[in-house]
């Protein structure tokens, strides 16, 4: 799968001491924390926005983080890091949308499952994927889209966004070894829908050649 850097499991000492004082500030509604947490956690917040909606304009998104951080910013309990609990809420922000993305393309979406549900497994085609490299593609994300809504969230998390298990599970409020477990599938579920998509694309290329 994607190659992916080596993250500690628990932040330095030093990091959750920083998190404690922004949270206390934020809390107390201090500007200078509140733009601290825009200038370290905007940019990532648009980053899993990015990842999840396939858009580049992802103001609204991150707008609407802070909004909910600064709503529930006491309800705050510290079982996880700050930057796991940012996540999850971001990955929520970023789930009402696919929601409302959904409503509006409710026509579209029943036509394109039609069409992607003709896809077969092409028989005897064995060939090894490299997922790092197919996400550079512009089909990779509609490929990506063929999974549930579940499989996708678990692959964004997991191999585009580069959580650890641990912090995984927190986001998804899921037993870390049924995590754990879901990605494994879900990963087996993304390389059959890319070896059948590329097979295919494969066996086109070929026909063209005649």
């Amino acid at each position: 799968m994607l190659s992916r850097k080596k993250r500690g499991k628990e932040p330095p000492e030093t990091e959750r001491s920083g998190d404690a004082v922004l949270v206390s500030a934020l809390r107390e509604k201090k500007t200078w924390a509140y733009e601290k947490l825009y200038d370290e956690y905007a940019g990532l917040i648009g980053s899993i926005a990015k990842s999840y909606l396939n858009v580049d304009d992802v103001d609204d998104v991150i707008q609407e983080v802070f909004l909910r951080v600064y709503k529930s910013i006491k309800q705050f309990k510290g079982d996880s890091s700050f930057s796991t609990w940012l996540y999850r809420i971001a990955v929520n922000v970023c789930k009402d949308q696919l929601k409302r993305y959904s409503k509006r393309s409710e026509t579209m979406t029943d036509f394109e499952s039609e069409e992607s549900g003709a896809l077969e497994p092409v028989a005897d085609h064995n060939v090894e994927i490299s997922v790092e490299k197919q996400f550079d593609s512009e089909d990779m994300e509609s490929i990506l889209n063929r999974l549930s809504v579940e499989d996708q969230e678990l692959i964004r998390l997991r191999d585009v966004q580069d959580l650890e298990y641990e912090e995984i599970a927190h986001i998804v409020g899921k037993p870390l070894g049924t995590v754990k477990s879901r990605i494994h599938y879900a990963r087996k579920r993304l390389k059959k829908l890319l070896t059948t998509y590329y097979g295919l694309q494969e066996e086109e290329n070929q026909g063209g050649e005649e």
